[in-house]
């Protein structure tokens, strides 16, 4: 099995926290020197209680570890805050459902709403609805397909998630010789799949003596993880590397490499699931890191629409509003820096 780079060999490393560590940051209360310019600290919002806000959280179905833990992360930022009332749906994949959830939430006259759409592009209306009731909307992750169906949008870096395995894969590889790499997908009818697909693609680029000669989709599941991993494994007899795009999927993914008693390379998950942080530190399988895609926006959320229902900006920027958009990094976990992000790690 190929070296594991260090932190530093990383084309693009890893030592980006994210929005969540950023926002926290961003809303604490201890003083700031002032500039003699600009001081923005009395329209910040900040840790101490102030005006009251009623936050609407409306998601789809926690079906899945990453789903799950956006629900926990948004409770548990909320219950921080004695000045913010929480008013959370039971989340559904069905757009009418959710459409209808959103509704309830605009007829209470919330005073602000976070939504994590099950579909961005079919439910751009129900934004755009609760933005002209004068609802702000923060749309959280999957975006509307109209700009004006929210406030602010903070999520994710699909793009960014396959670019950075890519590079971390590229730089174990650099010197390996007809190196061959494989990659476990989402589904493709998704365009986060794409993105990711397309960000490992460009990444290897830079690295022409890596090759990638395989290619499976899974459906975010452990099932369909170990069952396209098992066709990967029959079909490729040797290979350096892997890219799994869902720690989910990776653990059937795992299933089948024990199964098929196969050490001879590396992989590297994403999404950042406690069980793959958790074998990352025990160093005692082919899983060498993860690429996260941080639950912890739901958290930032929740800051950004505290700050909007109290018409603050966040400190540590000059503006007296909050950005329109905030883009999480996608950090490398491996085992050097597993425990800075083992606490963000959802089962």
């Amino acid at each position: 099995m190929p070296e594991i780079p260090s932190r530093r060999g990383l084309l693009l490393g890893t030592a980006a926290l994210g929005a969540g560590a950023f926002l926290t940051a961003c809303t604490s209360n201890e003083p700031k020197e002032s500039s003699g310019s600009t001081d923005n600290q009395a329209a910040a919002a900040d840790d101490k209680p102030g005006k009251k806000v009623t936050i609407g959280f409306a998601g789809p179905q926690a079906d899945h570890g990453w789903l799950n833990a956006i629900n926990v992360n948004a409770r548990e930022r909320a219950k921080k805050y004695s000045d913010v009332t929480l008013d959370i749906t039971e989340g559904s994949n069905d757009t009418a459902a959710q459409i209808g959830q959103i509704d309830t939430l605009i007829n209470k006259k919330v005073d602000v709403l976070v939504i994590l759409p099950a579909d961005g592009k079919s439910m751009t209306q129900a934004g755009l609805k609760a933005m002209r009731a004068g609802i702000p909307v923060v749309n959280l992750d999957r975006v509307f397909a109209n700009p004006q169906a929210y406030r602010c949008w903070v999520g994710g870096d699909n793009y960014g998630m396959g670019l950075n395995a890519g590079h971390y894969i590229g730089e174990l590889l650099k010197d390996k010789k007809d190196a061959k790499v494989v990659e476990l997908s989402g589904p493709d009818n998704l365009e986060l799949t794409k993105q990711r697909t397309q960000g490992f693609d460009d990444a290897l680029k830079n690295y022409p003596n890596i090759k990638k000669v395989a290619r499976q989709q899974a459906e975010f599941t452990v099932e369909t993880g170990q069952a396209k991993m098992a066709q990967i494994l029959q079909a490729q007899k040797s290979f350096d590397a892997m890219w799994n795009h869902d720690d989910d999927q990776g653990v059937g993914a795992l299933r089948a490499i024990d199964q098929a008693g196969r050490d001879d390379f590396v992989m590297v998950g994403g999404a950042g699931a406690l069980s793959a942080m958790e074998a990352i530190q025990a160093d005692n399988s082919v899983l060498k890191a993860t690429v996260l895609y941080p639950p912890t926006m739901a958290a930032s959320a929740i800051d950004l629409a505290r700050a909007l229902g109290q018409g603050k900006g966040v400190s540590g920027l000059a503006e007296h509003e909050i950005p329109t958009s905030l883009t999480l990094y996608s950090a490398v976990v491996t085992k050097d820096n597993v425990k800075e992000y083992l606490p963000t790690g959802f089962k």
